[in-house]
């Protein structure tokens, strides 16, 4: 486990998955991250790449060869990625092919994923490299689970989402036992900026949407305020999810979706899939800030 932190904030980070597991206050201890508790959800924010979601059979087509590749890819609990760069302030990992990723992903890559500590956020920034002599094609994508409630004297009803504008936007859903995208949707949103947390609200599995307006949501307690607002300026979708039975909420930035149960496969022609040239790369970052009424010396 690596950790860094200024006046206001520690956060530490697995170097397996590169996976962040911490955001504390430095002044009182207040955590604002789930505690991955394995009798319910066994992850704090697994990161995704080279694909989001499921795959139909867990199987794509590439080049007429068929690859697999597991539910959110291979960087997730991956035990070879490597500390990149560690300062005062900043934590890079990086995970580089190897013979056995190019039996599931045919792709000579580096993928990095960094973290920034600056003031009271946290830069969460993937960069791909190709480093291959043919296009490559990737989704990525985010999943942390934040603590919900953060305080003993709440419950989980007493928190909210609310989005940066109003939105009238509908939910995506996901074959439960598949895990694939069925194109059945449901209204959810209506000209509101508010989405009400409750563990009934998945019991259908994540809420998956794809036209939000806005770029930033924030996670407010109706009792304690705003305790942290997460900007994704970089992705087109997000997914909003839990466990029914957990105390958290997932707030998931991501370039790309899984796959639709009707799908041919084919990855190159993969919903939100991205192509990046030979010797190219990509970057894309998402931002966490928790808000400071929760990081001075008096605690609620």
């Amino acid at each position: 486990m690596f950790s860094i932190k200024n006046d206001l904030l520690s956060i530490s980070v697995k170097k397996t998955g590169a996976e962040l597991c911490k955001i504390t206050s430095v002044k009182h201890g207040t955590e604002f991250m789930w505690d991955a508790n394995p009798d319910v959800w066994s992850s704090f924010a697994p990161n995704l790449f080279p694909i989001i979601g499921a795959l139909k059979n867990n199987t794509y087509i590439f080049e007429g060869q068929t690859y697999q590749l597991p539910k959110h890819g291979l960087a997730r609990n991956n035990n070879n990625f490597i500390i990149h760069k560690l300062t005062e302030n900043n934590l890079t990992f990086k995970l580089t092919f190897d013979e056995e990723s190019l039996k599931i992903y045919p792709f000579k890559f580096e993928f990095y994923i960094s973290y920034t500590l600056s003031g009271s956020s946290i830069e969460v920034k993937h960069t791909v490299k190709n480093l291959d002599d043919k296009a490559m094609y990737f989704s990525l994508g985010g999943h942390p689970a934040f603590k919900c409630p953060v305080y003993s004297d709440e419950n989980y009803n007493d928190y909210v989402l609310e989005f940066e504008q109003p939105e009238t936007a509908s939910r995506h859903f996901i074959n439960l036992d598949s895990g694939l995208v069925t194109g059945k949707t449901q209204p959810v949103l209506k000209n509101s900026d508010k989405l009400p947390l409750t563990h009934d609200l998945f019991n259908e599995d994540a809420l998956i949407f794809k036209d939000l307006k806005s770029k930033k949501v924030t996670l407010k307690s109706k009792k304690h305020g705003n305790i942290l607002s997460f900007s994704y300026n970089d992705f087109p979708y997000l997914g909003i999810w839990a466990k029914p039975t957990g105390d958290y909420v997932c707030i998931e930035p991501w370039l790309g979706i899984a796959d639709y149960e009707n799908t041919d496969q084919e990855f190159t022609t993969k919903e939100g899939i991205l192509n990046l040239k030979p010797k190219d790369y990509f970057s894309a970052s998402y931002t966490i800030k928790i808000h400071n009424s929760h990081l001075v010396e008096t605690r609620f």
